[in-house]
């Protein structure tokens, strides 16, 4: 049983303040983008064991990983007594802002639902994925949200913008924890930018008007924590001569091109000094959410 894993960016996070239960409230517009993981799943009729195995040496592979938990959750969720085996293998890049832990915790849940006969629907498995971690629930459906609360709140959007993405991932590893914990009071927004964008897409739109609504609380705090991470974005704007954009808490940065040829420009300007660099295109899921 094979499942996609698709990374996501932030075409807008606003961080409007801290919760009592002490998560960060904050209100976004998530997009899936076909950069992905693999996750394949089976069954182990001789072992009760999670066994998780991957070809990627940056990951853990026992229960500090997500994977791991969303097997565990599941399992527990659907009363079965089973082994499962996981084989991930990794193509978005590990502490980047994309994603890619939450995505393959999500891909697991999806592929065991599959496995299983399909116990749960998909809401319910965003229910259990809230459990395991804020972004997952976004990526149990993919595509394009707002996501609200502490992340958790999805609100499907149907967007009219289709572009690729060109994304650079610095040579660091940026602790979200670290960023949020580091948001000072004048980093608080009190705007909801996903409302102005979602209407433009409602209407139709050019890239060009989604690129003036873009925007990210946590980049000037990722940027004073890190500033290798603000001078790789200014080398990135003036190389590529368009607008970068940090997604998540970093350090990925990523520009919006309106086609492949343009994306392989500057992606091809970019390797010119970075190593980790990127072209993929928005993503949006087939009808239903499913995406194995």
């Amino acid at each position: 049983m094979l499942e996609r894993a698709y990374a996501k960016i932030n075409l807008t996070l606003n961080v409007l303040g801290k919760r009592p239960d002490g998560y960060h409230e904050v209100d976004m517009v998530m997009q899936s983008i076909d950069l992905s993981d693999e996750v394949a799943l089976e069954w182990l009729p001789e072992s009760m064991e999670i066994v998780m195995e991957s070809q990627a040496t940056s990951i853990p592979l026992d229960g500090r990983n997500l994977a791991v938990i969303a097997a565990e959750k599941f399992l527990s969720a659907a009363n079965l007594t089973r082994g499962v085996r996981i084989y991930l293998t990794k193509n978005i890049p590990v502490a980047a802002g994309l994603a890619g832990g939450s995505a393959d915790a999500a891909a697991v849940l999806r592929g065991l639902n599959r496995l299983a006969g399909h116990p749960f629907s998909l809401d319910e498995l965003a229910e259990l994925g809230a459990q395991i971690g804020s972004d997952v629930p976004f990526c149990i459906y993919n595509g394009c949200a707002i996501a609200s609360g502490r992340g958790e709140k999805i609100t499907h959007v149907q967007p009219a913008l289709r572009s690729w993405v060109v994304l650079l991932k610095p040579p660091l590893y940026v602790s979200t924890t670290e960023v949020y914990q580091s948001i000072q009071a004048d980093d608080f927004s009190n705007k909801r930018v996903s409302s102005a964008m979602t209407e433009r897409f409602a209407k139709g739109c050019t890239l060009a008007e989604i690129e003036s609504l873009i925007c990210n609380d946590l980049q000037p705090v990722t940027f004073r924590l890190y500033p290798e991470v603000a001078q790789l974005h200014r080398k990135m704007q003036s190389v590529s001569g368009l607008p970068c954009h940090m997604s998540g808490s970093g350090p990925t940065l990523f520009t919006l091109v309106p086609t492949q040829s343009a994306g392989q420009r500057v992606y091809n300007a970019l390797r010119g000094f970075a190593k980790d660099v990127y072209l993929a295109r928005l993503f949006q899921p087939n009808s239903g959410g499913q995406t194995g």
